[in-house]
């Protein structure tokens, strides 16, 4: 398990990168926007053409994509990875992304001999420089102790929950929570502006006290500071929310509350903070 190649080079996925190429992995690299490539490919990482090219040859390709539709396109679309992986090789994709196509991508690349397990992570951008990732991995028992090695380079953990698609929709689950508490997070802070209440003091007291999840920690300063800086995109929160409902719904389950935030969120978009992070949730309900 040493040549691997890497596909997709967000915030995410330039950072995985980088821990691999950094502690010896030879990393081959590839993005539709290929100059955002170019840092790693100076820092010794081999440009692939297209998905097929860094595919040949190599013991595992892991994706990290926006949705579906990339991922598909990149795994099974024209010079996609996973018809030029060789057999026993391992694809592991690590995007948010739905359970049916996690679970159809499982089917096609064992068809071909190729070892998949969807492994979504949970963590931002500082998680993912730090190494400190918790990758959630569906699939083979066999395959995710093959990866080990892969996911301990970037991350603090990695569990297994299950066959195909598990990762997937724990990730989905994680994240429904995860969009909910800062949308109600974002109209508490502006609840307490409007009202003339000192925001880091409120902020203060609700990350101590029983409100005070991880996510809510992480994520008050930004509102209060105003620092959007992007970890995680407002629209890929969008995205997820879309992903939960439907999920969900699937599963008789209608979320109200899940409905809302995703409304929160679109509105910051519309707002114009589709290129900023998630905390920007706050700011079309702010007053000033």
């Amino acid at each position: 398990m040493k040549r691997i190649t890497f596909l997709g080079l967000g915030i995410m996925g330039a950072a995985m990168a980088r821990r691999l190429l950094d502690r010896g992995f030879e990393v081959t690299v590839w993005n539709r926007n290929a100059s955002r490539a170019e840092p790693l490919v100076k820092a010794g990482a081999r440009r692939a053409a297209t998905p097929a090219d860094g595919a040949r040859g190599a013991d595992a390709v892991i994706a990290m994509l926006a949705d579906d539709d990339a991922s598909r396109s990149v795994w099974t679309g024209e010079s996609g990875a996973l018809a030029a992986m060789d057999r026993g090789a391992l694809a592991i994709d690590s995007g948010t992304l739905t359970v049916a196509w996690m679970r159809e991508l499982g089917a096609l690349a064992q068809a071909r001999g190729v070892s998949f397990l969807d492994a979504p992570v949970t963590g931002s951008k500082p998680q993912a420089e730090q190494g400190a990732l918790r990758f959630l991995v569906g699939g083979d028992a066999a395959a995710a102790e093959r990866a080990a090695p892969l996911f301990a380079t970037m991350g603090r953990e990695h569990v297994h929950v299950g066959p195909a698609g598990s990762g997937a929709l724990l990730k989905l689950i994680n994240n429904f929570m995860c969009g909910v508490q800062l949308a109600s997070l974002g109209e508490a802070i502006a609840m307490a502006q409007r009202s003339g209440l000192d925001i880091r003091r409120t902020a203060d007291v609700l990350a101590a006290g029983s409100p005070g999840s991880p996510i809510v920690k992480m994520v008050v300063e930004r509102m209060v500071t105003r620092d959007y800086t992007p970890n995680f995109l407002v629209p890929l929160m969008v995205k997820d929310l879309t992903y939960v409902i439907d999920t969900f719904a699937a599963a008789g389950i209608e979320l109200a509350d899940a409905r809302a935030a995703r409304e929160r969120f679109i509105e910051a978009s519309a707002a114009g903070f589709q290129d900023r992070d998630i905390a920007a949730v706050v700011e079309p309900l702010r007053n000033d």
